[in-house]
Order: structure tokens, then C-alpha cells, then sequence
């Protein structure tokens, strides 16, 4: 009889055991959804446009730039950077026949200058 018990005890444990151990690790939670990611929006991509200066509206802070025939207007804003060289100068300061490289960001319609680089004309070739 003492064996009968210890038996029916043993395989009890053992049944208990197994079940635990068939259980494993209690299944987690997936984590919750991320909220839509709400990367911002990639910034504007500049234009590129390299050419003469045809004219200057200081009145309405814009330029017009030509290259051939492709003729372009660039409004100037309080973050438009105009340098020459080294030096940062002002509309006031170019002048129509200037060589410029404009790098403008596109808001509807219009080319917003964010930097302007001029440099010298081009010599005329030399005679000999």
C-alpha cells in the first residue's frame, strides 16, 4: 500500500512538473503599435541656376537672372545670403551684368533666393 501511494504521489509530481515545464515562459504582450511616425517633412530641394544678372527690383527684393535664353526671377528674402568672395554684401550692392550662381528653394510659384554668389564678369579675351 505505501508503495501504491508513493507511486500515485510520484507520477502527481511529476504530472505537475510537465505541465509547468510545457507552460515555459509566459507568452508577453506584443509591445503596443507605435503611433504613426510623424517624420517631418524632407526639406525643400534647391534649384541650382548660374547666369548674368539682367535686372534689379530693389522695391520688390527681387533679381532676374539669364543664361541664353532661360531667363529666371529669384525673390530675395531676410534669409538670402549675398556674398562676393569672402564678403557678405547687399541687393544694393549688384549690379546688372554680374555674374551670379543662385541657389533658390521653390514655394509655389516662386524661386526664393537662399544664396546668391557672385563673382567678377568675365574679362574680355585679350587682342594681340
Amino acid at each position: 500500500m505505501k508503495k501504491t501511494i508513493l507511486l500515485v504521489t510520484f507520477l502527481t509530481l511529476v504530472a505537475c512538473v510537465s505541465g509547468v515545464m510545457a507552460q515555459g515562459k509566459p507568452a508577453t504582450t506584443p509591445a503596443p503599435a507605435a503611433p504613426a511616425s510623424t517624420k517631418p517633412a524632407p526639406p525643400a530641394k534647391l534649384e541650382k541656376f548660374s547666369g548674368t544678372v539682367k535686372s534689379i527690383d530693389a522695391m520688390a527684393k527681387s533679381i532676374v537672372v539669364g543664361k541664353g535664353k532661360t531667363e529666371k526671377t529669384f525673390v530675395i528674402d531676410e534669409s538670402t545670403k549675398i556674398t562676393k568672395g569672402k564678403e557678405t554684401v547687399a541687393l544694393a550692392d549688384l549690379k546688372a551684368g554680374a555674374n551670379v550662381a543662385v541657389e533658390a528653394k521653390k514655394e509655389g510659384d516662386k524661386l526664393i533666393a537662399s544664396t546668391i554668389k557672385v563673382s567678377a564678369p568675365k574679362a574680355a579675351p585679350a587682342k594681340k
